[in-house]
C-alpha cells in the first residue's frame, strides 16, 4: 500500500503566486464558505481563519456556513448542488472527500467529478495514545502486546467511518495486529471513556488528546505523519518504527462544484496559497493543532486519488459499515 504523499510544498513558494492576485476573476457579490461540521471544531477553526483573509483579498465577504449532518454529507451536498460561479465553496475533510463515497452507498453525489479542487489548506497528525495501565512504554512493546494477546485491548473511535476509526484500523492492517472496536458518538467521548480506562487505546487527532498527552493522562507512543510533529517532538513517527504504510493525516481542502471557469478557480486557488503564506495565518492554524498546507488545483487532485484508493482498501478489508 502507498503511504500517505500529502504534497507540503515550501509556503514561502507561493509568494510567487502574489502576482496574479491583481487579475482574473473578481467577486462582485459576498461567498459562502460551507463547513460540513459543527462550529468549534478544526475544520471549522481553519475555515474561519482563512475566510477571514480571503475576504480581505478578494474584496467581498466570505460568510462561513455550517451546514452538518450525514458524516458531512450535508454539507457537500448543498456546495454539489451550488452554481459553478465562484460564490460557494466547501472546506471539504480527508472523510467527506475519500472516505464517504466508500462508506455511503446513496450519496447521490461523487466527490471525485462533482465538486472541483481548489488547493489544500491544512493537515492534523493522529497520535497513538494509550491508557497508563497498559504495560508499554513505546510502540515496540505495544506491538509486542498485541501480537501476543490478541483482541485484548480495545480501542475507541468517534464512531463507525470516523477517522478514528479508520487510521485505527489501517495501523491493524499494516501492522497485522488485533484489537476490539468500540464506537461512541464523538471523538471527545471516546477520549473521555480512555483517560478512564474503559476502553485502552486510541488514535487520535493530535490537537484534540495533546492536553492528555501533556498532563500524563494519557501515554503517547507515536504519531501518524510524515514527519515528528513539533507539539511532540520527542514522540517517533509510524515510519521510524517500521510502519511507514501506517502513515496518516487528516487534512483538509478548499473545493467548489464542478465546472467552475478556469480564470476563477486560478483566482481563488492563487489567493489561497497567498493568505496561507502569511505567518499570521500560519501561526493562527498552529495555535488549533493544525499545519499550513498548500497545493496546486492538480496536486490536490493527485492526492484525493491517492487517498480514495487508499481509505477504500481500508474500508474493504476491514469491513466497515456506518449505521
Amino acid at each position: 500500500m502507498n503511504g500517505f504523499r500529502l504534497t507540503r510544498r515550501a509556503l514561502l513558494g507561493t509568494a510567487l503566486a502574489t502576482p496574479a492576485l491583481a487579475q482574473g476573476w473578481a467577486p462582485t457579490r459576498p461567498l459562502r464558505f460551507v463547513v460540513p461540521f459543527p462550529p468549534g471544531g478544526a475544520t471549522d477553526v481553519v475555515a474561519r481563519v482563512l475566510a477571514d483573509r480571503m475576504q480581505e483579498k478578494l474584496g467581498q465577504p466570505v460568510t462561513v456556513e455550517n451546514r452538518t449532518g450525514a458524516g458531512g454529507n450535508v454539507g457537500v451536498e448543498n456546495v454539489v448542488r451550488s452554481a459553478a460561479d465562484g460564490y460557494a465553496l466547501l472546506m471539504g475533510t480527508t472523510g467527506t472527500l475519500t472516505i464517504n463515497p466508500h462508506l455511503y452507498t446513496n450519496m447521490g453525489f461523487n466527490p471525485a467529478s462533482d465538486l472541483a479542487p481548489i488547493g489544500m489548506a491544512f493537515a492534523t497528525d493522529h497520535v497513538l495514545i494509550v491508557h497508563p495501565s497498559v504495560p508499554a512504554q513505546n510502540l515496540a512493546e505495544f506491538l509486542a502486546l498485541l501480537r501476543a494477546r490478541p483482541n485484548a485491548l480495545s480501542y475507541g473511535s468517534g464512531g463507525n467511518g470516523s477517522s478514528t476509526h479508520l487510521v485505527p484500523e489501517l495501523f491493524k492492517l499494516v501492522a497485522r495486529v488485533e484489537m476490539q472496536h468500540v464506537p461512541y458518538r464523538g471523538s471527545a467521548p471516546a477520549l473521555n471513556d480512555t483517560v478512564a480506562g474503559n476502553v485502552q487505546v486510541m488514535l487520535d487527532q493530535l490537537p484534540s488528546a495533546l492536553a492528555q498527552v501533556q498532563g500524563g493522562r494519557v501515554r503517547a507512543l507515536a504519531v501518524t505523519g510524515p514527519k515528528r510533529s513539533t507539539l511532540l517532538p520527542d514522540l517517533p513517527t509510524f515510519a521510524e518504527a517500521g510502519l511507514a504504510d501506517a502513515q496518516a493525516t487528516s487534512w483538509g481542502a478548499v473545493m467548489a462544484p464542478a465546472g467552475l471557469p478556469a480564470a476563477t478557480t486560478e483566482r481563488l486557488s492563487a489567493v489561497l496559497r497567498d493568505v496561507l503564506a502569511e505567518p499570521g495565518v500560519q501561526q493562527r492554524l498552529r495555535a488549533a493543532g493544525a499545519e499550513a498546507v498548500t497545493s496546486t488545483p492538480a496536486e490536490l487532485a493527485a492526492t484525493m486519488r491517492e487517498e480514495t484508493a487508499k481509505w477504500g482498501r481500508v474500508v474493504r478489508e476491514a469491513r466497515i459499515t456506518v449505521n
